[in-house]
């Protein structure tokens, strides 16, 4: 069974900085992707990067240039470098992962994802 755990979230004023971590377990990695997912109060859930198991990555058009996904195989982590954060950027952050590489889109929808982790909020400050 697959597990996701996510960690380092928190508050931050604009323009500042944080690093989203998010630790599996119970899987191959090379035989899934990984996303990041986020959900404001009131809003969907919506795709934010996208950790391909080809090592190529894609992000959503409002984080391009400021959010890095990034993995390490050798930790089974997986991480989202998020700068110049605004605070329309403030959500809860999720982990996700999906072994179907068809459904590995980031705009692909919270349905396409099988395992997820429990959340970790961003706050951003204006």
């Amino acid at each position: 069974q697959v597990q996701l755990v996510e960690s380092g979230g928190g508050s931050v004023q604009a323009g500042g900085s944080l690093r989203l971590s998010c630790s599996a377990s119970g899987y191959t990695s090379y035989r899934y992707c990984m996303a990041w997912f986020r959900q404001a109060p009131g809003k969907e859930r919506e795709g934010v990067a996208v950790f391909h198991n080809d090592g190529s990555t894609t992000y959503a058009d409002s984080v391009k240039g400021r959010f890095t996904i990034s993995n390490d195989n050798a930790k089974n982590a997986l991480y989202l470098q998020m700068n110049s954060l605004k605070p329309e950027d403030s959500a809860m952050y999720y982990c996700a992962a999906e072994r179907t590489v068809l459904r590995c889109r980031v705009d692909a929808g919270p349905k396409a994802y099988t395992y997820w982790g429990q959340g970790n909020q961003v706050t951003v400050s204006s």
